[in-house]
Protein backbone atom coordinates (compact mmCIF):
# COMPACT_ATOMS: atom_id res chain seq x y z
CA UNK A 1 0.00 0.00 0.00
CA UNK A 2 1.60 3.34 -0.76
CA UNK A 3 1.94 5.76 1.96
CA UNK A 4 0.42 9.03 1.94
CA UNK A 5 3.67 10.68 3.88
CA UNK A 6 7.26 9.78 3.02
CA UNK A 7 8.16 8.43 6.41
CA UNK A 8 10.31 11.21 8.67
CA UNK A 9 11.66 8.02 11.07
CA UNK A 10 12.20 4.41 10.66
CA UNK A 11 9.77 2.11 12.41
CA UNK A 12 11.28 -0.50 14.46
CA UNK A 13 9.76 -2.40 18.11
CA UNK A 14 13.38 -2.13 19.73
CA UNK A 15 14.10 -3.89 22.95
CA UNK A 16 10.95 -3.88 24.94
CA UNK A 17 11.71 -4.41 28.84
CA UNK A 18 8.66 -6.04 30.69
CA UNK A 19 7.63 -2.99 33.08
CA UNK A 20 7.12 -1.06 29.82
CA UNK A 21 5.81 -4.82 28.05
CA UNK A 22 3.10 -4.49 31.10
CA UNK A 23 2.43 -0.73 30.88
CA UNK A 24 1.29 -1.07 26.88
CA UNK A 25 -1.52 -2.86 27.70
CA UNK A 26 -2.85 0.55 29.25
CA UNK A 27 -2.70 2.30 26.37
CA UNK A 28 -6.06 2.56 24.97
CA UNK A 29 -6.90 4.13 28.22
CA UNK A 30 -4.77 7.00 28.04
CA UNK A 31 -4.94 7.52 23.58
CA UNK A 32 -6.69 9.92 21.85
CA UNK A 33 -7.16 9.44 17.80
CA UNK A 34 -8.49 12.54 16.75
CA UNK A 35 -8.72 16.72 17.07
CA UNK A 36 -12.47 16.20 18.65
CA UNK A 37 -10.88 13.44 20.91
CA UNK A 38 -8.03 16.38 22.23
CA UNK A 39 -10.47 19.36 22.62
CA UNK A 40 -13.16 16.82 24.68
CA UNK A 41 -9.78 16.19 26.61
CA UNK A 42 -8.85 19.65 27.21
CA UNK A 43 -12.24 21.09 28.05
CA UNK A 44 -11.19 20.92 31.71
CA UNK A 45 -7.41 22.05 31.57
CA UNK A 46 -5.97 25.85 30.72
CA UNK A 47 -3.70 24.39 28.26
CA UNK A 48 -3.15 22.20 25.88
CA UNK A 49 0.49 21.76 24.26
CA UNK A 50 1.43 18.60 21.70
CA UNK A 51 5.04 17.44 22.19
CA UNK A 52 5.88 15.61 18.79
CA UNK A 53 8.33 12.64 18.96
CA UNK A 54 8.22 12.42 22.61
CA UNK A 55 11.35 9.72 22.93
CA UNK A 56 11.88 8.62 26.44
CA UNK A 57 9.47 11.26 27.88
CA UNK A 58 11.79 12.63 30.10
CA UNK A 59 10.45 16.18 28.93
CA UNK A 60 7.12 15.41 28.27
CA UNK A 61 6.78 14.13 31.97
CA UNK A 62 8.73 16.64 33.52
CA UNK A 63 6.52 19.51 31.44
CA UNK A 64 3.16 17.93 32.92
CA UNK A 65 4.49 17.84 36.38
CA UNK A 66 5.44 21.35 36.38
CA UNK A 67 2.09 22.53 34.81
CA UNK A 68 -0.68 20.79 35.75
CA UNK A 69 -3.76 22.80 34.38
CA UNK A 70 -2.10 21.72 31.39
CA UNK A 71 -3.06 19.16 28.74
CA UNK A 72 -0.32 17.46 27.23
CA UNK A 73 -0.48 15.02 24.48
CA UNK A 74 2.67 13.22 23.01
CA UNK A 75 2.76 11.86 19.67
CA UNK A 76 5.32 8.75 19.25
CA UNK A 77 5.72 5.53 17.10
CA UNK A 78 8.21 3.88 19.47
CA UNK A 79 6.84 1.35 21.80
CA UNK A 80 9.51 1.71 24.01
CA UNK A 81 9.06 5.74 24.64
CA UNK A 82 5.48 4.93 25.04
CA UNK A 83 5.60 2.08 27.48
CA UNK A 84 7.91 3.70 29.74
CA UNK A 85 5.43 6.72 29.73
CA UNK A 86 2.70 4.52 30.50
CA UNK A 87 4.27 3.67 32.91
CA UNK A 88 4.75 6.61 34.76
CA UNK A 89 1.82 7.24 34.30
CA UNK A 90 0.22 4.67 36.04
CA UNK A 91 2.61 4.33 38.52
CA UNK A 92 1.96 8.06 39.42
CA UNK A 93 -1.46 8.43 38.71
CA UNK A 94 -1.11 11.35 36.35
CA UNK A 95 -4.57 12.48 34.99
CA UNK A 96 -3.09 15.66 32.43
CA UNK A 97 -1.17 13.26 29.81
CA UNK A 98 -2.49 11.53 26.36
CA UNK A 99 -1.39 9.86 23.81
CA UNK A 100 -1.53 9.41 20.06
CA UNK A 101 1.04 6.31 18.93
CA UNK A 102 1.18 7.07 15.06
CA UNK A 103 2.69 9.83 12.70
CA UNK A 104 1.57 12.76 13.90
CA UNK A 105 0.91 13.90 10.64
CA UNK A 106 -2.29 11.61 10.38
CA UNK A 107 -3.39 12.72 13.16
CA UNK A 108 -3.25 16.42 11.65
CA UNK A 109 -4.39 15.52 8.22
CA UNK A 110 -8.18 16.64 8.66
CA UNK A 111 -10.00 19.88 9.14
CA UNK A 112 -7.74 22.69 10.80
CA UNK A 113 -9.07 23.52 14.44
CA UNK A 114 -7.14 25.81 16.61
CA UNK A 115 -6.26 23.48 19.15
CA UNK A 116 -2.66 23.62 20.96
CA UNK A 117 -1.55 26.66 22.96
CA UNK A 118 2.28 25.29 21.99
CA UNK A 119 4.00 22.46 20.04
CA UNK A 120 7.00 20.64 21.04
CA UNK A 121 9.29 19.51 18.38
CA UNK A 122 12.54 18.53 20.77
CA UNK A 123 15.17 16.91 18.37
CA UNK A 124 13.52 15.08 15.27
CA UNK A 125 15.65 12.19 13.21
CA UNK A 126 18.08 15.12 11.51
CA UNK A 127 18.21 12.27 8.32
CA UNK A 128 21.96 13.38 7.83
CA UNK A 129 22.53 12.36 4.44
CA UNK A 130 21.65 14.45 1.99
CA UNK A 131 19.60 12.27 -0.33
CA UNK A 132 17.43 11.54 2.99
CA UNK A 133 17.01 15.20 3.61
CA UNK A 134 13.14 14.85 2.10
CA UNK A 135 12.36 12.75 4.49
CA UNK A 136 12.89 15.57 7.39
CA UNK A 137 9.97 16.28 9.17
CA UNK A 138 10.41 19.90 9.35
CA UNK A 139 9.36 21.16 5.70
CA UNK A 140 6.79 24.26 4.30
CA UNK A 141 4.07 21.09 4.07
CA UNK A 142 4.30 20.43 7.21
CA UNK A 143 4.38 23.72 8.58
CA UNK A 144 0.98 24.66 6.91
CA UNK A 145 -0.59 21.73 8.09
CA UNK A 146 -0.27 22.59 11.90
CA UNK A 147 -0.22 26.49 11.65
CA UNK A 148 -4.36 25.89 11.35
CA UNK A 149 -4.06 23.79 14.54
CA UNK A 150 -2.06 26.26 16.92
CA UNK A 151 -3.91 28.75 18.59
CA UNK A 152 -3.70 32.76 18.04
CA UNK A 153 -0.61 33.65 19.93
CA UNK A 154 0.25 30.16 20.56
CA UNK A 155 3.61 28.57 19.87
CA UNK A 156 6.11 26.14 18.27
CA UNK A 157 9.37 25.35 19.79
CA UNK A 158 11.84 23.24 17.79
CA UNK A 159 14.86 21.85 18.88
CA UNK A 160 17.68 20.44 16.42
CA UNK A 161 21.69 19.05 16.82
CA UNK A 162 22.46 19.59 13.28
CA UNK A 163 23.72 22.69 11.91
CA UNK A 164 22.40 21.75 8.43
CA UNK A 165 19.21 21.11 9.31
CA UNK A 166 18.93 23.96 12.07
CA UNK A 167 19.28 26.55 8.88
CA UNK A 168 16.75 24.43 6.76
CA UNK A 169 14.54 24.74 10.05
CA UNK A 170 15.12 28.66 10.20
CA UNK A 171 14.62 28.58 6.31
CA UNK A 172 10.96 27.22 6.60
CA UNK A 173 10.17 28.75 9.97
CA UNK A 174 11.31 32.62 8.15
CA UNK A 175 9.48 32.24 4.57
CA UNK A 176 6.36 31.30 6.75
CA UNK A 177 3.98 34.74 7.37
CA UNK A 178 1.69 33.19 10.13
CA UNK A 179 4.93 32.50 12.61
CA UNK A 180 7.11 34.65 14.19
CA UNK A 181 10.59 34.71 16.10
CA UNK A 182 9.28 35.58 19.87
CA UNK A 183 11.29 35.89 22.81
CA UNK A 184 8.27 34.91 24.92
CA UNK A 185 7.93 31.20 26.07
CA UNK A 186 4.80 29.34 26.79
CA UNK A 187 7.05 26.89 29.44
CA UNK A 188 10.45 27.71 29.99
CA UNK A 189 13.22 24.71 28.73
CA UNK A 190 15.77 24.91 31.81
CA UNK A 191 17.34 21.31 30.65
CA UNK A 192 18.80 19.08 27.40
CA UNK A 193 16.93 15.94 26.55
CA UNK A 194 18.83 13.05 26.15
CA UNK A 195 18.87 12.86 22.65
CA UNK A 196 19.99 17.05 23.09
CA UNK A 197 22.62 16.12 25.46
CA UNK A 198 23.95 13.19 23.40
CA UNK A 199 24.70 15.67 20.62
CA UNK A 200 26.35 17.73 22.97
CA UNK A 201 28.49 14.88 24.27
CA UNK A 202 29.17 14.21 20.48
CA UNK A 203 30.27 17.90 20.01
CA UNK A 204 27.36 19.75 18.51
CA UNK A 205 25.57 22.87 19.27
CA UNK A 206 21.88 22.72 20.38
CA UNK A 207 19.78 25.12 17.88
CA UNK A 208 16.48 26.08 19.37
CA UNK A 209 13.40 27.96 17.35
CA UNK A 210 10.92 29.37 19.36
CA UNK A 211 8.06 31.08 16.88
CA UNK A 212 4.80 33.03 18.03
CA UNK A 213 1.90 32.50 15.63
CA UNK A 214 0.61 36.09 14.47
CA UNK A 215 -2.95 37.52 14.57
Amino acid sequence: MRLKFLPSFVKRRGRITRRQEKALVLLKDYSVFTIKDIQKESIDYDQCCLEIGFGNAEHLIRQSENNPKTLFIGSEVYMSGIGSLLSYINENKVKNIRIFSDDIRILLDQKCSETFNLINILCPDPWPKERHHKRRLINDDFLNMIQGFIKIDGHIFISTDWENYAESIEQTLNRSSVFSPSDDYVFEKNSLTKFEQRGVDQGRRIFEFNYRKNN
